[in-house]
């Protein structure tokens, strides 16, 4: 069965799916971009490689400011990981920087809190895993899809088509902009 019947079935079709980070994945498994079997490789693949060569070394912290208030907090090594909304940022990097922007959110009274994974998603760590995500997610095939798909990676309409492991890698890689994602979709109504 597709899930273009079961839309139907329900009498309920969305206009669009957007996702954050890993939830993109399932936004394209809901569009009917991927399959539930490919969706499932991915998700499961992707934590393999981190799991085996992310873990232990980075670290990611939700802040309660602005991008632009942000980026100032910011030592080397660290670097923007999600835009969620007008302030709420998600950074990642080296377990040192990560505790510097710590400590220098809570001396400044900014609201911090530890992202419970000891990984970097969506920063320059990613890059070291590339070739073997890559390997890994080659044999993901990307359809069409019924639903239109918004990207969090490029904060904008993409082919289902497109979908493919390198696009999972970037998803991986990237900062999500999902609030420019929301604020985008919202726009158009």
């Amino acid at each position: 069965v597709s899930l273009a019947a079961v839309w139907e079935s329900v009498g309920v079709v969305p206009d669009a799916v957007v996702g954050h980070s890993q939830g993109e994945i399932a936004a394209a498994v809901v569009a009917g971009a991927l399959s539930l079997e490919d969706g499932a490789w991915t998700v499961v693949l992707r934590s393999r490689v981190i799991a085996g060569s992310l873990a232990g070394v980075g670290g990611m912290v939700s802040v309660g400011v602005g991008l632009g208030e942000v980026e100032g907090l910011l030592p080397p090594g660290v670097s923007v990981a999600a835009v969620n909304g007008p302030s709420s940022v998600v950074v990642a990097g080296d377990v040192a920087g990560v505790d510097e922007v710590v400590a220098r959110c809570e001396g400044l009274g900014v609201r911090v809190r530890r992202v419970a994974v000891d990984y970097a998603s969506h920063s320059v760590h990613v890059e070291g895993v590339r070739e073997e995500l890559l390997r890994v997610l080659g044999p993901v095939v990307p359809r069409g899809g019924g639903v239109r798909v918004f990207s969090s990676v490029e904060c904008g309409w993409v082919e289902g088509g497109v979908l493919d492991g390198g696009y999972w890698y970037r998803n991986l890689r990237e900062p999500v902009l999902f609030a420019g994602a929301v604020e985008r979709l919202a726009g158009e109504g």
